[in-house]
Parts: C-alpha cells; sequence; structure tokens
C-alpha cells in the first residue's frame, strides 16, 4: 500500500512541550512510575484552582450556552475585554476590535492565517513560545527567530532584528512578559520595537498573556498603549493569571491604524466567521475575571505561593555546579543554561530524555523553544515546595554523576 505521509507544511512545527519526552513519560507512567512533570504551565494539576467567581458564572449561564455565539464572541465579554484595553491605556479601541478565541492559541494561529502568503516570513524571537513558529509555519510563512539575549536579561536585541528584516517580513512577534525566560522589558525596549515596525511598515504581535504574572513589585505595559499609529495585535487569555487553561477563552484586541488594514481585518472575520465562534461556557468567565478580584496578586506577591516557588527554583539550580539562570521577573518558568565546557551535551532533545529516565523529573530542552545551542532548558515551579525541591535535588544529582562520568571541569 501506498504510504500516507502528513503535510509537509509541518516540516518546521515543533511542539517539544508535549513532544517525544512527554510521551516516554506516559509510558513510565503506565508501567507504575510516578513524574515529576516540569514540562508545562498547567496550573490546575498542581493545586493551582480558578477563581470560585468565574466557576459559579460558567454554571450559572450554562443552560444558555447551547447555541453558537457571535463569531466575534458574546457581547458582555468582548465589552469587558475592550475595558480592560482602556484600562491599560491602549487608545482608540472599540467592540469590532475584540476577538475570542479558544485561547490565545486558536487566536494566533487564526492572526498568522490571515496576515501570511506563502514565503511571506514572520520576525519570532529565540528562543520562542514555539506555538509562534509552528503556526507561522502553517500560514505558509517562514519564522524568522531574531535573538534574545541572555548576558542582557534575555532581552530581545534589536540590531539584530533590524538585520532580519526583509522584503518579505510582514510583522514581528513580542512575547511580553516571556516565555519561556520570565523576562519582563521596558519601556525602552518597547518603543524601540515600536520604531522599527512604524519604519517598516510591520504589525505587531504581542503576546502578552501573562501580563498579571509579575514578582518583585514589576510592572507591564501594554504594548499598544505605546503608539496609535503602528498596527497591534495583542493576545491575551484566562489560562494563567486565572488558572483556568482547560476553559479555553482568550482574547485578540487591534489596535493602532486601522484603515490600512481594512483588507486583513477582512480576513479575520472571514476565518472568525469560518469557526462558528469559540466555547460560550469559557467566554461566559472574560467579564467576571477581568472585573473581579484579582486574586493573582496574592500569589505572586511577598510570601504568595507562585513567588515563593520561584524563589526556591532559583536558589536550588543556582546551587548546582555548572549551572547559571537569569532570575525571572515574570511568568511561569526559568531558562537555565548548563555550562558547555561542564557539560559537552550533543543533542539536547536525548539529554533531557536520560534526565527522565534516570530521574523520573520531566524537562524540555531548550531547542524546544528554538534556541538551538543544546545548552539550555525550561523549567516550570508550578509543584508544591516539596515536590520541587525533590525534582531539583534529584536533577543535582543526575547532573553530578554526569560531570564525574565525562570527566567535566567543575
Amino acid at each position: 500500500m501506498k504510504t500516507i505521509a502528513k503535510s509537509s507544511k509541518l516540516a518546521n512545527v515543533l511542539y517539544d512541550v508535549r513532544g517525544p519526552i512527554v510521551d516516554a513519560a506516559r509510558k513510565m507512567e503506565d508501567e507504575g512510575q510516578k513524574i515529576i512533570k516540569l514540562n508545562i504551565g498547567n496550573l490546575a494539576p498542581f493545586g493551582f484552582e480558578p477563581p470560585e467567581e468565574i466557576v459559579a458564572d460558567m454554571i450559572r449561564n450554562l443552560p444558555d450556552s447551547a447555541g453558537y455565539s457571535d463569531s466575534k464572541g458574546i457581547f458582555a465579554a468582548r465589552k469587558a475585554v475592550m475595558h480592560y484595553s482602556q484600562q491599560q491605556g491602549v487608545q482608540g479601541v472599540t467592540l469590532e476590535d475584540i476577538y475570542l478565541g479558544n485561547g490565545a492559541s486558536d487566536l494566533i494561529i487564526m492572526a498568522t492565517m490571515a496576515l501570511l502568503n506563502d514565503g511571506d516570513e514572520l520576525l519570532v524571537p529565540s528562543p520562542d513560545y514555539p506555538l509562534w513558529t509552528a503556526s507561522t509555519s502553517l500560514a505558509g510563512g517562514k519564522p524568522v527567530h531574531y535573538l534574545c539575549d541572555e548576558n542582557n536579561d534575555w532581552m530581545p536585541d534589536l540590531d539584530d532584528i533590524r538585520s532580519k528584516i526583509t522584503p518579505r517580513t510582514k510583522g514581528i512577534v513580542v512575547i511580553n512578559p516571556n516565555n519561556p525566560t520570565g523576562a519582563l522589558y521596558s519601556n525602552e525596549l518597547l518603543l524601540g520595537i515600536i520604531e522599527i515596525a512604524r519604519e517598516h511598515n510591520l504589525v505587531l504581535m504581542a503576546d502578552e498573556v501573562y501580563d498579571k504574572v509579575l514578582y518583585d513589585g514589576v510592572r507591564h505595559t501594554a504594548m499598544a498603549s505605546l503608539s496609535t499609529d503602528v498596527l497591534t495585535l495583542t493576545f491575551n487569555s484566562l489560562s494563567k493569571a486565572y488558572r483556568s487553561c482547560g476553559f479555553r477563552a482568550g482574547w485578540m484586541v487591534i489596535s493602532g491604524d486601522k484603515s490600512v488594514a481594512q483588507d486583513f481585518i477582512e480576513g479575520l472575520n472571514m476565518l472568525a466567521n469560518i469557526k462558528l465562534g469559540s466555547n460560550v461556557p469559557g467566554q461566559w468567565a472574560i467579564q467576571t475575571a477581568l472585573g473581579g478580584y484579582q486574586s493573582i496578586k496574592d500569589l505572586v506577591g511577598e510570601g504568595g505561593r507562585l513567588r515563593r516557588q520561584r524563589d526556591l527554583a532559583y536558589e536550588l539550580i543556582m546551587q548546582i555546579p555548572g549551572v547559571s539562570c537569569v532570575k525571572p521577573k515574570a511568568a511561569l518558568y526559568m531558562f537555565p543554561r548548563l555550562d558547555p565546557d561542564v557539560y559537552p551535551i550533543q543533542d539536547d532533545r536525548q539529554f533531557f530524555l536520560e534526565v527522565l529516565q534516570a530521574t523520573r523529573v520531566m524537562l524540555v530542552q531548550g531547542s524546544g523553544f528554538n534556541y538551538h545551542d543544546n545548552q539550555h532548558f525550561r523549567i516550570v515551579f508550578l509543584p508544591q515546595e516539596d515536590a520541587l525541591r525533590e525534582a531539583i535535588q534529584r536533577l543535582a544529582r543526575f547532573l553530578e554523576a554526569y560531570r564525574k562520568r565525562h570527566g567535566a571541569k567543575s
């Protein structure tokens, strides 16, 4: 029989957050082994529950949720997003500029499909949230990765961004706060990226899903609040700040000069109509979430659970010889580096598969975030402190054995 192959569009699609290492972990679990999972920012399995009022409103409105909503989403939720954007200082946003989707990921895919022709280029950070690279490829475009500089707290390199712009470049993706590094960008840096987009007539795509998951008193600035002329698409969701990953409720906001983008916006409307709207029960949670008590502040503030776990993970990882890490200012992750003189790794995916098999701790290698140096990995610091301590201690013992086995420098 003729072999049925996957589409060539999947050639550059990578999502190792749920990839081969996860498949191996699943087999180990089937054998009765217990895995500590530091691979994905899924809050519910670690005891982070959504606010009660969100769940109550979803239940209350469930009898009215069986039909399709408007293709852009229900009125109350879109109005809440509009008000939230205005509170952030974003100007000129109307109800028609709001699109609801099954999480931010759904809308990212829709936006790249509407924007890119075959061969068009989209500037994406490296390391990245791999959905951006994948969705660009699936849309027929070419993801071009610009450098985020570890020696500068993982800030995007403006000169590198400029050097990678070509006549086929259509936009710049900015992930702030950043996944996987936990970096938070300054207003000065954001204004620098905006100026590049202005100069080259590029669309800005601002992924701001972690805008409330902030530590040490830092403040996040919505990128769209810093310009009124550059077309900006802002993506956000309930998944992280409201611990509601499974509710699949996200939004996209269009701002800036929309007069030059009417054809593109028509394309977005066409795609929204084709999918007939998003998950209605999740939409009912949006107004309550944005207008209610922001309990995320209790988790990230001094003494809060997320703050404590971030501090513990950072402290423990920095104690391991040959491991360094930029302390995250935001989000749920850190992106440590293994010194190549101490850990001569040839294949980081294989290396972290060995870590899993030896320690029963599941991590994601740096190449899974389109950062190809074999020396980085992402830690998710969501488990309770005892489990987090145990996981990093197991990793430390594995790395100690690796150093001895390879005769690496201490």
